[in-house]
């Protein structure tokens, strides 16, 4: 949700007041839903929820022509300090979250080594998938990307190639080894 909150304080105070509709094309051209924890779908209600907060308030409805009208949210004083709070959260969370496969070796003697190795191989292959999706995506974005941009696409190549890297290591140690996995 921090995300969320993050993405749509951050269209309002850059954008100005925007409805709905317009805050979720916004994430769908941006893809937000590739590179943050942020779900196009869910943004309607998040406003709502925002505004009920006091942090994003109706600022008009509007209507064009046949269209269902469209309510026009704007951020408040009390959201744009909450958008200056989100982000020095964020930029001050350094915490590396634990990820399961940790546990499933610890514990992978449950399953047969083939077994283990056949789905470390799938996993890996699917971060191979996703290495080559992003760098194609990067090449295509390449020419509409600011620095700052280009430097987040990055950041998501490298953290999937050093996802590729380790499981690399990983099938290695698992082919190598003779103890229980």
């Amino acid at each position: 949700m921090r995300a969320t909150r993050l993405f749509i304080l951050g269209a309002l105070a850059d954008g100005g007041p925007m409805h709905g509709h317009k805050i979720r094309a916004a994430a769908q051209m941006d893809r937000v839903e590739l590179w943050a924890d942020v779900k196009p779908g869910s943004l309607y209600g998040a406003l709502r929820r925002m505004a009920d907060e006091g942090i994003v308030e109706v600022v008009r409805t509007e209507q064009e022509g046949n269209l269902p009208a469209r309510t026009v949210y704007g951020i408040t004083d009390k959201g744009r300090t909450e958008l200056v709070s989100l982000i020095r959260s964020v930029l001050a969370d350094t915490k590396l979250r634990p990820d399961p496969i940790q546990v499933v070796l610890l514990h992978g003697g449950a399953i047969s080594p083939d077994e283990l190795h056949m789905a470390i191989q799938q996993r890996r292959d699917a971060y191979a998938t996703q290495l080559h999706f992003w760098r194609t995506l990067r090449v295509a974005a390449q020419p509409h990307l600011t620095r700052l941009e280009a430097v987040a696409f990055d950041y998501t190549l490298m953290r999937l190639e050093t996802e590729l890297a380790w499981h690399d290591r990983l099938i290695a140690e698992l082919a190598n080894t003779t103890e229980p996995a």
